[in-house]
């Protein structure tokens, strides 16, 4: 797929790995609307890389679709990467005895997860109503993370709801094959997003540590790069990518 003149949309994309693929798709010509929460910086965020905003709860069904339908304003919808998510630590037994959270655990399976479907079917049938372009509709981009093959202590809300997202990736894109559509997965190792900005330098240079080439943090312009390295490649599908300098989680 060339990307330029396209239309696509970004979940997530005021921020982070978000922010940094939708700026790559705006270089290389794609018409481009970042979706985010209302409260977030979206609206800047678009502003400032030339792209739309769209507030949108990636849970919500109605926003979701105002969102697509802003995209569908630009042009045929051939291009969706979803990488809105969040985490948050849960003990299966707490430090005082207390089970863990089944609260917490609904919330993030909720986002991570349902989520994803509600944004994989949505933009789905939006692609399916479009006209093919040299063989295919379009792609769609998930993000899962290594998490969701070595979940750590503390991370069973998160892991097991990336775990989930790649589940979806082989059957979403075998549903899809009639329709031209691609589906892949992108699962991240530890990058140098605002989630971790409020980390100690020494937790910060631990991280670094442990991946063993390069052994830095994942910069958001490389996984944007391979985002549109899936975009680009009709061939690929169906896969998840782990993008992670080899990186294999520990158990903490």
């Amino acid at each position: 797929m060339d990307v330029n003149g396209i239309a696509a949309l970004v979940t997530g994309g005021a921020s982070g790995l978000g922010r940094a693929t939708a700026e790559a798709l705006v270089g290389l010509g794609a018409k481009v609307v970042v979706a985010d929460l209302p409260g977030s910086p979206g609206a800047e965020v678009a502003a400032g890389i030339g792209a739309a905003f769209a507030p949108a709860d990636v849970t919500d069904t109605d926003s979701m679709s105002a969102a697509l339908d802003v995209a569908a304003s630009l042009g045929p919808l051939r291009a969706v990467v979803h990488c809105a998510g969040r985490g948050q630590r849960v003990r299966l037994v707490e430090k005082d005895g207390s089970p863990g959270s089944l609260e917490t655990y609904k919330s993030i399976v909720e986002l991570n997860l349902v989520g994803t479907f509600n944004v994989l079917r949505l933009a789905a049938a939006r692609m399916a109503a479009t006209e093919p372009v040299d063989g295919e509709r379009g792609a769609i981009v998930l993000t899962a993370s290594i998490a969701g093959f070595e979940g750590q202590i503390g991370q069973i809300p998160y892991a097991s709801s990336k775990a989930g997202v790649l589940g979806i990736t082989l059957p979403a894109a075998r549903d899809l094959a009639s329709k031209l559509i691609r589906v892949c997965t992108i699962a991240p190792g530890v990058f140098d997003t605002p989630i971790l900005d409020n980390i100690r330098d020494d937790v910060k240079a631990s991280l670094e540590a442990s991946v063993p080439n390069p052994r830095r943090l994942g910069q958001p312009a490389e996984f944007a790069d391979l985002v549109l390295a899936v975009l680009g490649n009709a061939y690929l599908n169906g896969e998840t990518i782990r993008l992670d300098g080899a990186l294999r989680m520990a158990p903490r």
